[in-house]
């Protein structure tokens, strides 16, 4: 069960919106974990493959899904170039919820649609043959492969990632 009492699946939207696309799926229960490292190791799967979701909102009020390697930070320097914005921040926890109540706070998909949102990944991203992400709970992930989840997603890619900052995330904004 999530916070809201709702129980833990997969998201139906996700799971119609990949098979609407032809895109191929999997399904994977697996021990809740929130962090995007702990959901990897909870899914047996190598961190750099599983898809950590960020969103961010520019000084402009647009809002905008980053995806990154679990491994790896925002480098809100890199996502202020990308986005073409004076300054990135973070989404809160009341914003995330309101913008995707059907999801387990911190388990949004690496689907951008779903959501209303433009999606951007990180070129690590790119050198995955396969990648996992959150199915909108903290006990689901889905594995796709990364090549056709681009092709229908329309993701653009970008230098986002900050893989050598250690510390915590408030440092190396």
């Amino acid at each position: 069960m999530n916070t809201t009492g709702t129980p833990a699946r997969p998201l139906p939207r996700l799971l119609e919106w990949l098979t609407v696309h032809g895109v191929e799926y999997e399904v994977h229960r697996h021990d809740p974990a929130v962090t995007a490292r702990a959901t990897a190791r909870a899914d047996g799967v190598d961190p750099r493959t599983f898809a950590k979701v960020v969103v961010v909102e520019t000084d402009d009020g647009r809002r905008c899904l980053l995806v990154l390697d679990a491994t790896d930070h925002v480098d809100m320097l890199k996502a202020r170039h990308v986005l073409g914005a004076t300054t990135v921040s973070l989404v809160d926890e009341p914003e995330l919820e309101a913008l995707a109540p059907d999801c387990e706070l911190g388990a949004m998909p690496a689907i951008g649609a779903l959501f209303g949102l433009p999606m951007y990944a990180d070129y690590a991203v790119r050198e995955d043959p396969i990648i996992d992400f959150n199915a909108g709970s903290h006990a689901f992930a889905v594995r796709v492969d990364r090549e056709a989840w681009a092709e229908m997603t329309g993701v653009a890619y970008a230098d986002l990632a900050d893989r050598t900052a250690e510390g915590p995330a408030w440092l190396r904004s």
